[in-house]
Formats: structure tokens, C-alpha cells, sequence
């Protein structure tokens, strides 16, 4: 099987044999290699400190903040190489990042918080356009758009959050995290707000523990392991293997939709790295 998923478009993300580190002492990546084809959902699933949040910094640009450092590979977006860039001009390139924890402007409003994601879009009608399709999008939002964005809901600012990364009108969306600490009621509505993303023309890299969601909304999945590449193949594939129903599905149940998981008996071989 091929390593990377099958296309839609032509890959709008490649990165290639990425090793990262953390003071030059901590490897946090160890060679990565993944690819997003244009159009698509791709899932990035592993344990905490596997590597997925550190893969997402260095691609947003962030690295650096964390006083992290990219020791060798190559990561190319939209057919250019990506170099050492400020999380500015990521942004600016269509490469934005809705961060683990949410991480709103808790003292503005929902509207507020809003405005402040589309500052690096120039036109202003494509700003008010924007900002109503995230009204249609969260209807909770608009209801809400005068409520300071501390006295939302978890679910209501992980929503918040989301349009505000829509705002800067991406091409890749990085999504870290979205399900974390929410409801499974909760949980399943964001899973259909990635798919309505997607269908409205933007390409997403999800990182998700809760790999019966991310599976769920994804095309192509990879799954993380200290800092290393272990699986790679279709969402429908991972979700019938038994290290991935196993370490992640809890005994091939999907909890969260109510189905069950892909049987065993249609396991496909999936792409492994050993090195």
C-alpha cells in the first residue's frame, strides 16, 4: 500500500524524514513522514507525548516559542519548502492552528474573539462573509455573541475557538485536541462540524486521541509512537486493525456513534515503519 492517502487533489502538505527537538536534548519527532492530499481529512492518533502536538507547532511555525527546534527533514506546503517562519506568516499562508485547550480571549465576547481571527484578512467583505458563515455554522454562537467567551460552555468554546481559526480563512486547518474534555454528545457534534468544514472546500490535519471520532471524520489516518510513524492507511483500515481497536477503539466498540467498529475479517495489510 502507499504510503501517503489516496488523492484528491494533489498533496497540499508533505513532510519528509522530520526530527525535532526540544532544548537539542529531548527528540521529540524521529523522522516523520506524512502527507495531507488537498481536499482531505487526515487523522494523526497516538498517547500523549507521542509527538502530535510538537508535529503541529512546527508546521504552524510555534516550534520556536516552545524552544523547540527542527534538527533535519523537510516539510513542503502547497509546493513551497517551508523554512524557519513566524506563526504570522504560517497564518498568512492558509496553515492555521486551533490549539489544544481552546485558548480563547476568555474577557471578549464571542463576537470580539471573532474579529481578532480575521485581522490578517485584508478585505473586509470577505471577513463579514466569513463571520456569518460561522453564525450559520454555531448557531450558539451568534445567540451567544455578546457573552464574554469565559462564561461559554466547553463545547460553546471549542466552537469559538474553531470559527476563530476559520476566520483567518485556512487552507490546511491544524485542529489539536477539539474533543478534549468535552461531553460524547459534544464530541459528536464536532466531529460533524470537521466534516462540514471539509465539505466547504478546507483541508484538515486532526490530532485526536479519541480515535473513534478522528476515524469517524477522516480520509486517511496515521497513528504516532514516540515520536515515530508506526501505522499509516485508510481511516477504515486503521479502525478494523487490532493494535488500533485495541490501544484505542476499547475493544472495537464505537462509543461515540453507537456502530460497531470494522470487522477483523476485512483487516487490509497498512503501511509500517520500523526504522
Amino acid at each position: 500500500m502507499s504510503e501517503t492517502p489516496a488523492a484528491k487533489g494533489g498533496p497540499i502538505l508533505e513532510v519528509t524524514d522530520l526530527a525535532v527537538t526540544y532544548g537539542g536534548v529531548v527528540q521529540a519527532l524521529r523522522g516523520v513522514s506524512l502527507t495531507v492530499e488537498e481536499g482531505a481529512v487526515v487523522a494523526l492518533l497516538g498517547s500523549n507525548g507521542a509527538g502530535k502536538t510538537t508535529l503541529l507547532r512546527t508546521l504552524s511555525g510555534t516550534l520556536r516559542l516552545h524552544k523547540g527546534r527542527i534538527e533535519s527533514g523537510q516539510i513542503v506546503y502547497r509546493g513551497d519548502r517551508l523554512k524557519a517562519r513566524d506563526p504570522a506568516a504560517s497564518v498568512s499562508a492558509g496553515l492555521v492552528q486551533v490549539p489544544e485547550g481552546r485558548r480563547i480571549f476568555s474577557r471578549l465576547t464571542v463576537e470580539e474573539n471573532l474579529k481578532a481571527g480575521g485581522l490578517s484578512v485584508g478585505d473586509r467583505g470577505a471577513r463579514a462573509a466569513d463571520h456569518q458563515r460561522i453564525y450559520d455554522m454555531f448557531p450558539v454562537l451568534a445567540d451567544r455573541r455578546s457573552q464574554r467567551a469565559g462564561l461559554l460552555s466547553g463545547g460553546e468554546q471549542q466552537m469559538l475557538a474553531i470559527g476563530r481559526g476559520l476566520m483567518s480563512k485556512p487552507q490546511l486547518l491544524l485542529l489539536d485536541e477539539p474533543s478534549l474534555g468535552l461531553a460524547p454528545r459534544i464530541i459528536g457534534q464536532i466531529g460533524e462540524v470537521i466534516k462540514e468544514i471539509n465539505r466547504q472546500g478546507t483541508s484538515v490535519l486532526l490530532v485526536e486521541q479519541n480515535a473513534t471520532m478522528a476515524l469517524g471524520v477522516a480520509d486517511h489516518a496515521f497513528v504516532l509512537d514516540v515520536g515515530k510513524v508506526s501505522l499509516s492507511g485508510s481511516a477504515a483500515e486503521l479502525a478494523s486493525t487490532d493494535a488500533v481497536q485495541r490501544l484505542y477503539l476499547g475493544h472495537g466498540g464505537d462509543e461515540a456513534s453507537g456502530k460497531p467498529a470494522a470487522t477483523r475479517t476485512t483487516t487490509r495489510k497498512l503501511t509500517r515503519w520500523t526504522a
